[in-house]
């Protein structure tokens, strides 16, 4: 075989493709047979050709692992000690890591077998060689073993982190560097043991001298290796240094702020800062950092971009997620700066940084909301005055930055309608359609929260409005939609003269069957359902059939957004029409049941084809063939649609319970299944909306069940697998808005069964979750649960007045609660004084002077 191999293997690299494709049939053939391996071995070691040998060691790598354990102990023996001699001997660095590559591969076997006790002490003595070429060669081993056999080098650890250091500092060989540099990575990706982890900290100064001088000589692949490890150290729970943390910002930073290098390697760098400032925020503060990154990160946003390349690589748009992310991690610090910056842009005479200031600080507006609203009056000027601005690009910018104002800054924001409004009205007219659309959006948000204000402008609003529906783009109609929906909640019944017009468009759009107008449709069919409950029901029933008909009709169209949003329209209908809902019962619910039992989306396309199959097996020899031949995975996605149609259907089908009551009976066991499944959803919007829901299905059931003995066991069994899901809830859920409506539910079923519920096992857990963080209406019905069983002397209560008197002097104590909440809580705290009175003088001690101080003060005066 080795004769014929040998001609085959030079065939094959043949500028002629017919000859090519003859020899690699031929290889394919011969390759089925074990005895390939000691042929392919000896043309390694002695074909005379470079390209030759590396072709060898490329083939015999892809079938090595077929036929090891095929091989003869002696056999096997032979082929080590080749693979050996050529990563030591030979000439060709493409052939030596071939070499290594096919290393890597039997090490993953024979080592863990005890059947290569020699590899380990081998690598170790090559890689402290005189010669470059072993010592680099060997690094190159240690990153790749790493991957196959890591766990083989646990008892090397300490040595091999000495060697590594050792090696990243070779004096001699930038080569050598650079392969320590990749087996740093390699080993940092392997472990996950923080003692580990934190020995490399001691790697950072040497990792950046590697990483600066592959900077320098255009080598800028290596660098983003550098960052690689960053990453590792920052995400690790292990603390940094100071003097690290200083050095890798530095570093980055000088990365970033290079306009001639690629844009891969510059992301990398302003990744690593965006790291930083999420899971090392509090040393950026202690060292003083934030300011230096902000005076980087705040120009980038001026910087023009090419769009023609990849977007999410944009520097622009990075610096923007950075400054982000250090907003909502370093409120404090990150507004001064910002803020400065924003003030003195907006008078540049170049109109990217007059962008650049009012995207600032609408980035910053979520994370550091308390500041802007104690600035809102200088802020609105930067913002209104850009809206007006001759650029384009500044008036698109000033928008979006209203629009996250409008999200974040409520309700402070509403107070400025006099002047934000005008602006809007007057951005609505802009030539250019992104503007248009960005304050499209920009009065959807604002509007959301505003009352009777709206009124004054409610004419020339709809005016634009409605014009904008019958004469714009898709995209601009189906923002300007989301707009009216706004106005329509703002306005209430004010809005009645204009939903007959508005109406009959969305009947026009509730017909649309084009794929490309679905998403409009989706729009139309929420907008109806919106415009409804302003209307109200006298006004809307005798209407309602054609539009119920058309959004039925929609659901068979299969695009999951207009299924999500035909939910949320059978919702609001539901909610207006009350037990008059009944009769649509039969047509909409098996819809939501569809909803709720679709799979989880999950669409992975794997193509894991025979490597030796592919046409392509053995094309080229570089010594990256790996890269070639593994099995890839491709397009892997979750269709998130799917997720939110599934959170809207499940919250669709608690508000039909709730709504058609002892109606809904057919339906009662069914939806109690699923909503028991989607409890524990692994997405926390579908197990918010089940926690919601379950509550209304106890309230139909006690319709349908109430009145004899039967029906009242079976409302009980309802009634404690509910209470077991919220406790479980409140125990294991990570999300504080699902266990703020558990505990809200637990609440008023405690109010509505209290005689009912099982509250031995449900007030300790309920107790333990408090004070609740989340929104104020959850706030005033568990508070209010609580103060009814204090007041009511309830028996349970006493075992938990240690409990209960440190959640009342938090809630005393904190400036975000609401005076209805300490009110209930104070009369709570006056009842326990008077029934205890000994008793919680050591309890009224434990207290702070501060919380002691909110309690007394919130204790009504007798």
């Amino acid at each position: 075989m080795a004769q014929s191999l040998e001609l085959l293997l030079i065939q094959f690299l043949m500028p002629d493709n017919d000859a090519r494709r003859q020899a690699e049939d031929q290889i394919k053939r011969l390759a089925k047979d074990p005895q390939v391996v000691p042929a392919l071995v000896h043309h390694l070691r002695t074909a005379k050709t470079p390209n030759v040998r590396q072709l060898a060691a490329v083939l015999l790598r892809k079938k090595i692992t077929g036929h090891w354990g095929k091989l003869s102990p002696q056999l096997r023996q032979l082929v080590k000690q080749s693979l050996i001699e050529s990563i030591t001997m030979e000439h060709s660095p493409p052939v030596r890591r071939a070499s290594a590559n096919v290393v890597s591969i039997i090490a993953k076997y024979a080592v863990p077998a005890g059947e290569w006790p020699d590899l380990l002490p081998f690598l170790f003595q090559c890689s402290q060689s005189p010669q470059e070429d072993h010592r680099e060669v060997a690094l190159i081993l240690f990153s790749s073993l790493t991957e196959t056999i890591g766990n083989s080098f646990q008892p090397y650890f300490t040595d091999l982190q000495s060697l590594l250091l050792k090696c990243l500092q070779d004096e001699t060989s930038n080569r050598v560097r650079v392969a320590a540099l990749k087996a740093v990575g390699s080993f940092l990706e392997f472990t996950h043991d923080e003692v580990e982890v934190i020995k490399f900290r001691e790697f950072i100064p040497s990792i950046l001298n590697v990483s600066r001088q592959c900077i320098a000589s255009g080598d800028e692949d290596v660098a983003v290796i550098a960052f690689e490890i960053f990453d590792e150290l920052i995400e690790s729970p292990a603390p940094l240094l100071g003097e690290s943390v200083k050095a890798i910002v530095q570093f980055s930073l000088e990365v970033c702020s290079s306009p001639n290098l690629e844009a891969n390697t510059r992301h990398q760098a302003i990744q690593i800062i965006s790291w930083l400032a999420k899971y090392k925020s509090i040393s950026l503060k202690k060292y003083k950092l934030v300011a230096p990154i902000l005076q980087i990160m705040c120009p980038l946003l001026a910087e023009s971009t090419n769009r023609d390349e990849d977007d999410d690589l944009a520097p622009d748009r990075a610096a923007a997620e950075v400054i982000d992310t250090m907003a909502l991690n370093l409120s404090k610090q990150v507004f001064p700066p910002v803020f400065e910056f924003a003030s003195l842009s907006s008078q540049s005479a170049n109109p990217k940084f007059r962008e650049a200031a009012v995207t600032s600080l609408g980035v910053i507006s979520e994370g550091c909301l308390e500041l802007m609203k104690n600035k809102l009056e200088p802020i609105l000027h930067i913002v209104l005055a850009a809206l007006r601005d001759p650029e384009q690009m500044v008036r698109g910018a000033a928008s979006f930055a209203l629009g996250q104002f409008a999200e974040h800054l409520q309700p402070e924001i509403v107070s400025h309608y006099e002047s934000v409004l005008p602006s809007i009205l007057n951005a609505l007219e802009d030539v250019s359609d992104e503007v248009k659309e960005k304050s499209y959006y920009a009065l959807a948000a604002f509007c959301e929260n505003m009352g009777e204000e709206i009124l004054p402008f409610l004419d020339p609003l709809m005016g634009k409005l409605v014009g904008a529906l019958q004469s714009s783009t898709r995209n601009l109609q189906e923002t300007c939609m989301s707009a009216i929906g706004s106005v329509a909640s703002a306005a209430e019944q004010a809005f009645i003269p204009y939903a007959e017009k508005v109406l009959e468009l969305m009947q026009i759009f509730m017909v649309l069957t084009n794929d490309e107008d679905l998403r409009s449709r989706a729009r139309a069919t929420e907008l109806v359902g919106i415009v409804a409950m302003s209307v109200g029901r006298a006004r809307m029933e005798p209407i309602l059939p054609p539009f119920i008909e058309a959004a039925i009709s929609g659901f068979g169209l299969e695009f999951s957004e207009l299924r999500e949003y035909t939910h949320g329209f059978f919702s609001n209908v539901a909610e207006l029409l009350d037990d008059g809902f009944t009769q649509y019962l039969p047509h909409v619910v098996p819809l939501a049941f569809s909803s709720c039992n679709l799979d989880d989306g999950s669409a992975v396309d794997i193509d894991d084809s025979e490597e030796d199959e592919n046409v392509n097996a053995f094309g080229g020899v570089s010594s990256d063939d790996e890269a070639h031949d593994e099995p890839r995975v491709r397009n892997i996605s979750v269709r998130t649609g799917v997720l939110d149609e599934k959170a809207a259907a499940t919250q669709a089908l608690g508000l039909f319970a709730l709504h058609t009551k002892s109606s809904y009976a057919p339906y009662l066991e069914e939806t109690f299944k699923i909503l028991v499944r989607h409890s524990t959803y692994f997405h926390e919007d579908v197990r918010l909306q089940a926690i919601i829901a379950l509550k209304y299905i106890l309230m139909v059931a006690h319709a349908v069940f109430q009145g004899h003995n039967e029906g009242i066991a079976k409302t009980k069994e309802v009634l404690d697998t509910m209470m077991n899901i919220y406790i479980k809830t409140m125990i294991e859920d990570d999300d504080k808005e699902v266990v703020a409506q558990a505990c809200m539910s637990i609440a008023d079923i405690m109010n509505d069964f209290g005689f009912m519920a099982p509250l031995y096992q449900v007030l300790p857990v309920f107790l333990k979750v408090l004070p609740l963080k989340e929104d104020k209406e959850e706030s005033i019905a568990v508070y209010s649960c609580i103060c009814n069983l204090v007041l009511s002397s309830n028996p349970q209560i006493l075992s938990n007045v240690p409990q209960l008197v440190d959640i009342f002097a938090q809630v005393a104590s904190s400036p975000e609660e609401t005076p209805e909440v300490k009110t209930l809580i104070g009369r709570a705290f006056s009842h326990l004084m008077s029934v205890y009175g000994h008793q919680m003088q050591p309890l009224l001690g434990n207290l702070s002077p501060s919380h002691a101080n909110a309690l007394a003060a919130i204790a009504p005066k007798s």
